[in-house]
């Protein structure tokens, strides 16, 4: 397979992965008390990317870009696109949650 027959599965998976391994390069870097320092910097720029990437063709009847053709409707993609990403993070519950039942 060629480098140019890769899926966008693949390109994702591929995307979230080295997101990921940068931010545990960070951490071992800056150490662990920067997690969060870390964690929010990747997603501002991350977000930044995403809005880039989202931005309207100069066709204003371009069906592809109706989406995202005004700002409103980019931020609601966006919020719509994170809280799949939440709902689906094996992360998103903890043990140490302060609702988490404990027996």
């Amino acid at each position: 397979m060629k480098e140019n027959d890769v899926t966008e599965s693949e390109i994702f998976d591929d995307s979230a992965t080295r997101v990921v391994e940068m931010g545990n390069t960070i951490m071992e870097q800056k150490g662990d008390e920067m997690i969060w320092a870390i964690a929010s910097g990747m997603l501002a720029g991350a977000i930044q990317f995403w809005l880039y990437s989202r931005q309207p063709c100069e066709d204003p009847s371009c069906e592809d870009c109706t989406p995202y053709s005004t700002a409103e409707l980019r931020q609601e993609e966006l919020m719509e696109e994170v809280m799949q990403f939440i709902v689906s993070s094996e992360y998103l519950h903890s043990p140490n949650d302060r609702d988490v039942g404990k027996a």
